[in-house]
């Protein structure tokens, strides 16, 4: 029961080597066995013409060789039968017309062939094989003149040699061809495992990587080929496998910690209450401050919910908005914070842009990030709104007189739950992650553009959207109204 699955296992692990020895044989096969053809044919066809040339040769040495007697017979020369029997070819001389034999040597007559007066008779220059019991007899018949004599000289030669000649050839490329599909096979096969084997070595190596050992990385032996470059991609991932897993294991503290504080806090307030009897007011301001906690608690809630709805791309309604409209509209709801510390909070119209965006989300960025102005802008200080347009998009700017952020800082500022210098005291480290996971979500962009000791700028830039015209009021204090349910408080400069 085992050996079935071993097999499968083994099959499985090595099926990519297999498969391309496999194919490589099967490449070799193609190619050998069109070279074995091509060989074949070429040299059959050598050897044939070889013999067509002896025949060539046997009538010129037969008509140089016979004479006309006395008698006026055909005769040879002296010893011609001598010479004839060493080279053993096959001779007869008919009469032009092919009706009378004149001469015909010893070869001829032993093995005559009854089809050689026909081709006399035709008297053609041509070469033909005649078969017989055994091996085929190759006849060529041409007119010749002996003195002034017209006559047909026939040579004949048995294609014994010439087939045995293909015959051995045919054993040679018959043992050799599957020699040599086994050695390529071989080859192949050592081959693929050689060019596999950094992949073998890249899949143990990954075998051992677990979520504890997400700093290992595979080996790049050489960066620059292909196995190097799949490794390179693969430590590529790790590495940001690596950050997500670290970034969550500080999100999963950070909200721990979140929700620690204020729990604990209502735990102790809780405790302190149930201490002796107190009087009404007593019990109010402990339930007072009990409820501060839960306050803070559900504004944390709620952020987190609002910054997975935006990390999961959660469908929005793009519409036409007015940033004009929506601008005045923000530094109206946040007007009070900015008047209790003496600031000035304005709205600059360098245009009139209407962007293409979902108004809830954009609001609750530009009033996440109002806010954050306010609380790090110093007491009669200014916070400025500025509109202005390209020819593709509307641009807000929320500028700030505040200290500026420091520059160790400017590349976190947007993570979950940053705070400069770890300060608590300026919220939760939410609201420019909540703002940016807004604006992107609906298309748009937001960074940081400047920042220094006479204060920051942020910048909103999303997609324009022609004007609609007027808008319906009463669908203007609906989306107003529905805005206003969203949590607005301070988030911290680096939320």
């Amino acid at each position: 029961m085992e050996k079935p699955l071993v097999t499968g296992r083994w099959w499985r692990s090595h099926s990519v080597r297999l498969r391309l020895t496999m194919w490589y044989v099967a490449a070799m096969v193609v190619v050998l066995g069109v070279y074995v053809f091509g060989v074949y044919i070429f040299v059959s066809r050598n050897v044939s013409d070889s013999l067509d040339d002896r025949l060539r040769a046997d009538f010129y040495w037969a008509a140089a060789t016979v004479d006309e007697g006395p008698d006026g017979l055909i005769m040879p020369f002296p010893q011609i039968d001598l010479l004839l029997e060493e080279e053993s070819p096959w001779v007869q001389v008919w009469s032009a017309d092919g009706t009378a034999l004149l001469l015909s040597n010893e070869e001829a007559r032993r093995r005559p062939l009854p089809e050689s007066q026909a081709l006399a008779a035709q008297g053609a220059d041509m070469i033909v094989s005649i078969p017989t019991s055994g091996v085929p007899i190759r006849v060529l018949s041409r007119r010749s003149y002996i003195v002034d004599r017209p006559v047909t000289i026939q040579v004949a030669r048995s294609e014994a040699s010439m087939r045995e000649e293909l015959r051995e050839l045919s054993l040679i490329l018959m043992f050799g061809l599957p020699v040599g599909v086994v050695i390529a096979g071989l080859g192949g096969y050592t081959l693929a495992r050689r060019a596999l084997a950094p992949i073998e070595e890249m899949t143990e190596r990954a075998r051992s990587i677990t979520a504890e050992r997400l700093s290992d990385r595979l080996p790049v032996a050489h960066p620059e080929d292909e196995m190097g470059r799949l490794a390179s991609v693969f430590n590529e991932t790790l590495g940001r496998l690596e950050a997500s897993f670290d970034q969550m294991r500080h999100f999963t503290t950070d909200v721990s910690h979140e929700l620690r504080t204020p729990l604990t806090a209502i735990r102790s307030v809780g405790e302190v209450g149930l201490r002796g009897h107190r009087n009404e007011a007593s019990y109010r301001s402990i339930i007072g401050s009990m409820l501060e906690e839960v306050d803070r608690l559900a504004q944390l809630v709620d952020r987190l919910l609002a910054l997975s709805r935006a990390g999961t791309h959660h469908a929005f309604s793009l519409d036409a908005v007015d940033l004009s409209s929506l601008a005045e509209d923000v530094a109206s709801h946040l007007g009070v914070l900015a008047e209790e510390k003496g600031q000035t909070l304005s709205v600059e119209k360098g245009g009139a842009p209407w962007a293409r965006a979902d108004r809830v989300v954009l609001r609750q960025a530009l009033i996440n990030l109002v806010d954050n102005a306010i609380k790090f802008t110093p007491p009669a200080g200014r916070v400025r709104l500025r509109l202005t347009e390209t020819p593709s998009l509307a641009v807000v700017d929320v500028i700030d007189s505040g200290p500026g952020v420091p520059p160790e800082a400017r590349d976190h500022i947007f993570d979950r739950f940053y705070r400069i210098d770890g300060n608590e005291a300026v919220g939760t480290g939410l609201g420019l992650s909540l703002a940016r996971g807004g604006v992107e979500a609906i298309g748009g962009r937001l960074t940081l553009e400047q920042s220094g000791p006479g204060g920051s700028t942020f910048r909103i830039t999303i997609p324009k959207s022609p004007a609609s015209g007027a808008r319906d009021v009463s669908e203007s204090r609906n989306l107003t109204n529905r805005s206003d349910s969203l949590q607005t408080t301070g988030r911290g400069r680096t939320a």
